[in-house]
């Protein structure tokens, strides 16, 4: 009994992780995807989704290690104040290099 329940515990502690492992790719394949799709003509909304999805930790600003793609390649040109981080109003200058 004791190792039945044992695996029980191990199984959905696995479980538990596993889904925020998707959560989390998900959530940045969403965000790669995104990127690819925006244009010199992307709108506000558009960058501003590309924030929430890019911000994993919620701290209301995008850190070099939540940065990917053309946000990463330029986060120091895009990083104005040098905090490094990113806010909302620093992530709209991506739309400088895209064409």
């Amino acid at each position: 009994m004791k190792k039945l329940t044992l695996s029980l515990v191990v199984l959905v502690t696995m479980a538990s992780c596993n889904s925020l492992k998707s959560t989390n790719t998900s959530s940045i394949a969403d965000a790669a995807t995104l990127l690819g799709s925006l244009s010199s003509n992307s709108t506000l909304q558009q960058i501003s989704s590309l924030f929430s999805l890019l911000d994993t930790d919620k701290s209301e600003s995008i850190s070099s290690t939540e940065a990917i793609g053309s946000v990463a390649d330029n986060f120091n040109v895009l990083d104005t104040d040098n905090n490094s981080s990113l806010n909302l109003t620093e992530l709209q200058g991506i739309l400088g290099f895209l064409k």
